[in-house]
């Protein structure tokens, strides 16, 4: 590749960018739909092998997808809001049973002197604005009724999602072809054998991750509810979403586990089948769901994570959110590949003057 072709190169990805900054408050449907596709296309290629047209696959997988969504919002989400309910009617029993019990404890064994005289108004303040809302559907349907055309734009966008999914995933295969076939025939095998890493990565985290995360939501709430938890779907919800992050999962459900378990029965020894709870968690997730659904081939460190979720929604709002896992896969494939390429170069190599003296006092 001479100067003049890096340089187009160089060129073309800048305005690329460049146009995705100016198109991202409409790209957010495309993208949603494109990783939704990405999710689900390895399912629609296992039906197309079992015998099913191309066609039929992604509408059983679509279906079923939908089905799902809609189970989960229709169910899941009342539930969930009920109980977000009842922790904002509680905040008041935890406030005091954090001044009565943590501030004299703190106080006595480490000398901390906490003053939380503004806890309690914040604590009514906080219920105050909840009930007002009248819940998270409510304020958000309020939200979005102010103005009739964010309101339009919403709609729009929430119905563009499962369309351009539905398409996405049924050309899903002949597309990726395509744009091979568009790869200068000089760099279509490197480029070939990067986006497979990438994509190993990618589909690791996301489609293994995300089942980790499901199956821990299961257990933590499952085994919460069977310890007659009250907030058991908060809890294990919560504890479930965020152990993508090694231990930050088991560290959030045991803290607000056993705070709710102590609040709720009174005794300390209430906190036992919680700790439990989470105990049998860790050890499923850790000999059973990680190696089986994830394995070893994430690459992808939770505070790269963290950093590249924060960043995208910082650079381009919700469509960086989306955008940014894909993004940062493919970077870490680029990072691993120049770091294979530096190893290999001059510049990282121990020059003749200097490897000769250390042969000889590595041979003394």
């Amino acid at each position: 590749m001479n100067d003049s072709q890096k340089w187009l190169v160089l060129v073309v990805a800048a305005g690329a960018g460049w146009l995705v900054y100016l198109l991202a408050p409409i790209l957010m449907p495309f993208a949603a739909g494109a990783l939704l596709a990405y999710l689900t296309d390895p399912l629609a290629d296992h039906l197309e092998a079992a015998g099913l047209k191309r066609t039929s696959a992604v509408v059983v997988v679509f279906v079923t997808v939908t089905l799902v969504a809609m189970l989960a919002i229709f169910f899941v989400l009342p539930m969930l809001e009920y109980q977000v309910g009842r922790f904002v009617d509680h905040l008041p029993i935890y406030a005091a049973w954090f001044n009565s019990v943590v501030v004299p404890w703190l106080r006595l064994k480490f000398g901390i002197q906490l003053k939380l005289g503004s806890l309690d108004q914040l604590v009514t303040l906080f219920g105050h604005y909840w009930q007002q809302a009248g819940g998270v559907a409510a304020s958000v349907f309020e939200s979005l009724s102010h103005s009739g055309a964010v309101l339009a734009a919403w709609l729009m966008n929430l119905l563009l999602i499962p369309v351009v999914t539905f398409y996405l995933l049924r050309d899903w295969d002949a597309m990726v072809a395509h744009i091979y076939d568009l790869l200068p025939r000089r760099y279509a095998a490197n480029i070939a054998r990067l986006a497979g890493e990438a994509d190993g990565v990618l589909g690791a985290f996301l489609r293994g991750q995300f089942s980790v995360m499901l199956a821990l939501c299961a257990i933590y709430t499952t085994g919460l509810w069977m310890v007659d938890l009250d907030l058991a779907l908060l809890v294990g919800m919560i504890a479930g979403l965020v152990s993508f992050i090694p231990y930050m999962g088991a560290i959030v459900g045991v803290l607000s586990g056993c705070v709710a378990a102590v609040v709720q029965f009174g005794d300390i020894w209430s906190a036992l089948p919680v700790l439990a709870v989470f105990g049998v968690g860790q050890l499923a997730e850790g000999m059973v769901l990680t190696p089986k659904l994830v394995g070893d081939r994430i690459g992808l460190h939770p505070v790269a994570v963290i950093f590249s979720i924060l960043a995208g929604g910082q650079l381009f709002g919700f469509l960086g959110v989306l955008l940014a896992l894909p993004v940062a896969s493919v970077i870490m494939v680029l990072i691993r590949h120049v770091h294979a390429l530096y190893k290999d170069s001059d510049l990282y190599g121990i020059p003749e003057t200097v490897k000769e003296p250390l042969e000889n006092a590595a041979a003394d």
